[in-house]
């Protein structure tokens, strides 16, 4: 028998017990009085902007609002439901302002999950200047384990979480906003 056979013999002879992982309830651990307070702090904490409306009516106004200030805004919202037409490449590169919606807004640290059926494209929310995510208030939760439990990826194929706008502290220790995506992000819960 080598050394190395002597030596593997004897990590397996002298392995303990498995056991079984901790069951944690995160909630004991990590809670928030007022979910939307703690999104909505965070989210400006990271360089977001946060709006809140008053119902779906109200949020409809304000996305038309922005959407009124810009030559080239693409407007997602319900896209999945009537089949927004596919947008070109050429098309994406000019898009000054994007708005889609989100499908579950984490408290603790300002990020929102976006699904590729909210994208419509998967490049729209990371190539325009400027993006809208529109989150329902009920959709906050606490933390990334209760968001997690609520995202099926299986079922809508590719996703990413989205927080604050594009910034990066690389170069020199120098903070730029809108180093390789949107430079300002809104998020409108109503």
């Amino acid at each position: 028998m080598s050394s190395k056979d002597k030596i593997l013999s004897a990590i397996k002879e002298s392995k303990p017990a498995s056991t079984a992982l901790p069951v944690i309830d995160i909630s004991a651990v990590i809670s928030f009085d007022d979910l939307k307070a703690q999104f909505k702090k965070v989210l400006e904490t990271i360089g977001g902007v946060c709006i809140e409306s008053v119902g779906k009516g109200e949020m409809e106004k304000i996305v038309a609002a922005e959407l009124s200030y810009v030559q080239n805004g693409v407007n997602t919202l319900g896209a999945y439901d009537e089949g927004l037409p596919l947008i070109s490449a050429e098309d994406l590169a000019s898009v000054d302002l994007a708005v889609i919606s989100g499908t579950v807004a984490v408290a603790e640290n300002g990020a929102i999950w976006v699904s590729e059926t909210q994208m419509v494209n998967r490049i729209l929310p990371f190539i325009a200047q400027q993006l809208i995510i529109v989150i329902e208030k009920k959709d906050i939760v606490t933390t990334m384990h209760h968001a997690y439990q609520k995202i099926d990826v299986a079922e809508t194929g590719f996703g990413a979480f989205i927080a604050g706008p594009s910034k990066t502290a690389d170069i020199e220790q120098s903070l730029v906003i809108g180093a390789h995506g949107p430079a300002g992000l809104k998020v409108i819960i109503y």
